[in-house]
């Protein structure tokens, strides 16, 4: 199955629009994903059913992802003590290729299947905690190696992904598949 998230862009030739065409197409682009937000409610409700209890008991969150995906896991973990109170440490983000790669790609950190578990026994995770990986292709070697050792450690899994039936989903107990299709503007290489 071809990744929906990084194959061509609905949208041909973005260069030769003008800046009013391409803010009114990435608008509209923008206005599909409470919508593909609204159809996954079902899997996040069922997640949230086994993340809470878990929480409430001293149980962590981590959240694992490489790139963009891991980079938007270190902030919602950064942001859920000043916004929600809970203490430090309670919601973890972790990115593939460690804290350099928050502000700078490393590449091929992503590969590594092995490094997200090794990662994780840094924090001591154990069966009282929840992962969740994010990957919005949905096939990131370093999430999915993550979420399967995670899992057969007895430890809650869960994912985010925007492509219907992938790797990661496989990986994990409680997928949470938020399809947006393609992305507006393409060009990971």
């Amino acid at each position: 199955m071809s990744s929906v998230t990084e194959s061509s862009s609905s949208y041909e030739g973005l260069e030769n629009m003008s800046v009013a065409t391409l803010l009114h197409h990435i608008n509209a682009e923008d206005k599909t994903v409470p919508l593909a937000v609204e159809k996954a409610l079902p899997q996040i409700e069922r997640l949230l059913a086994v993340v809470i209890p878990k929480m409430k008991t001293g149980g962590r969150l981590f959240y694992i992802g490489a790139g963009t995906s891991g980079r938007l896991g270190i902030v919602d973990a950064s942001e859920c003590p000043p916004t929600y109170g809970v203490p430090q440490g309670m919601v973890v983000g972790i990115i593939a290729g460690g804290d350099t790669a928050i502000r700078k790609a490393v590449e091929f950190a992503e590969d590594d299947k092995e490094q997200a578990w090794k990662d994780l026994e840094h924090y001591q995770i154990n069966s009282q905690d929840t992962l969740i990986g994010i990957a919005a292709s949905g096939r990131t070697p370093y999430v999915i190696g993550g979420l399967e050792r995670a899992r057969a450690e007895g430890i809650t899994t869960g994912c985010i992904v925007c492509n219907p039936e992938s790797a990661v989903a496989a990986a994990c107990e409680f997928p949470i598949e938020v399809i947006v299709g393609p992305e507006f503007v393409t060009g990971s290489k």
